[in-house]
């Protein structure tokens, strides 16, 4: 007995010493995305500055496939000393779930949240020939053309195919989704007059709205966003709609408290920088940051609307 209590208290000062002593050597920012996309942009983002903080330098590693399910599953079997972080969107535990009959990792358990870094708002855009100048008008337009109205997405299980499942969903509208891969192939076919409407993130649209060669009808977060100000919530029309994706970082189960906590005062402190803020806000992102609870709720909340969307859509990814 004797034995394991002097085991037991050695293994805790040996652990508080890991955690005080953190961090000691590099650390790695695992994206699920190739190098160039918006999780991509928003990991370097940080990762320089946070660098800094730390004293030792964050290095990004792109590990992409199946919605960041590879990523996830890589920092879920990861040693749980806070050295693999990742860059999480809200497939590995808000819609992969859901979509997937599978996954290699438990999505409830094997992560944990740090703190939120980002919120990207999504701009729902039409046509500028589509005759309609708001979304009051988009929805009794089609209301009135049942199933003629086609909504792209940068593919199946994305932010942008469920978000325009929530509008279909909760505006009882008839609109056809058309699935395409990655933003750029629906941007094309949307400009093309092969679809009519989208929503999608305002980093990928932006410059059209700017050019006038589509129009914006309302932003999906549930206030108007000042990164495009003048353009309307969703919500004015459906209530409590939200389909804006956000971006955390989260760590493997098990990583010392000491260690968590550590990397939200410092990843907070950054997020507040007017710099970084407009940083993001350049790339079309609101900086958020926040608690690890506060973070969780936001999984928990997310993952049931998500949850319901995807069971009425029918969506899946196999």
């Amino acid at each position: 007995m004797k034995a394991f209590l002097l085991a037991t208290v050695l293994a805790s000062f040996s652990f508080g010493a890991i955690g005080q002593d953190y961090p000691n050597k590099p650390i790695k920012l695992i994206v699920g995305f190739a190098p160039g996309g918006g999780s991509d942009i928003v990991a370097r983002l940080l990762a320089e500055p946070l660098g800094r903080k730390l004293g030792k330098p964050v290095i990004v590693e792109n590990k992409p496939g199946g919605g960041s399910t590879i990523a996830a599953d890589f920092v879920a079997k990861a040693p749980p000393d806070g050295y693999t972080l990742l860059l999480t969107p809200p497939g590995p535990q808000m819609t992969n779930p859901f979509l997937m009959s599978k996954l290699p990792y438990d999505p409830s358990t094997d992560l944990v949240p740090v703190t939120q870094l980002a919120v990207v708002p999504s701009v729902l855009v039409v046509r500028k020939d589509l005759p309609v100048n708001n979304i009051q008008e988009l929805f009794a337009y089609a209301k009135k053309n049942p199933g003629k109205i086609n909504f792209s997405s940068s593919g199946l299980g994305s932010t942008s195919h469920l978000s325009g499942e929530l509008l279909k969903q909760k505006g009882g509208l008839d609109i056809v989704h058309v699935p395409y891969r990655g933003s750029g192939a629906a941007v094309a076919d949307l400009l093309a007059g092969q679809v009519q409407m989208s929503i999608d993130s305002l980093a990928v649209y932006k410059a059209y709205i700017d050019a006038g060669t589509l129009r914006a009808l309302a932003v999906s977060t549930l206030k108007e966003s000042p990164l495009i100000p003048k353009v309307p919530p969703v919500s004015e029309v459906i209530p409590g709609f939200e389909g804006s994706p956000v971006l955390y970082i989260s760590v493997r189960s098990g990583v010392s408290d000491v260690i968590v906590d550590k990397l939200n005062k410092e990843i907070n402190e950054i997020l507040s920088r007017p710099e970084i803020k407009e940083q993001f806000a350049k790339k079309g992102l609101t900086a958020q940051g926040g608690t690890p609870d506060q973070m969780k709720a936001i999984i928990q909340s997310e993952a049931e609307k998500w949850k319901e969307v995807i069971k009425i859509s029918g969506a899946r990814i196999e």
